[in-house]
């Protein structure tokens, strides 16, 4: 979400709940100030009138704007890097594939990865 996306947001999710799709609003932190709408329209969600296959999936960095109804009643998943330069580096290695490691400029500086 960003500048001027919310009257589309709303249509996706408006479209989303009508025809079963799944509908992802990434960012969410960087347009706090449409948080309020996107509390209101998860207010009016009625699982009576709603398709059964309509999912809203909401990205965000932590923000105090974030509408606390919309995360008491949502499913919340968190993704945490791994803590420590080891396990960073770690993450990063495993990654990469042989042919990442080959078609680098400098393959001899990775030669022994």
């Amino acid at each position: 979400l960003g500048q001027g996306q919310g009257p589309k947001a709303s249509q996706m999710v408006q479209t989303g709940m009508t025809t079963g799709g799944w509908v992802l609003l990434a960012n969410c932190h960087l347009f706090t100030s449409w948080m309020p709408e996107l509390e209101r329209i998860c207010e009016q969600f009625n699982p009576e009138e709603m398709h059964q296959d309509f999912r809203l999936w909401l990205t965000s960095m932590p923000t105090q704007q974030f509408p606390a109804m919309v995360l008491q009643n949502g499913v919340k998943m968190t993704n945490e890097p791994p803590k420590g330069l080891r396990a960073n580096l770690m993450n990063s290695f495993l990654k990469m594939d042989d042919a990442t490691l080959r078609d680098c400029k400098d393959a001899n500086a990775f030669r022994r990865l």
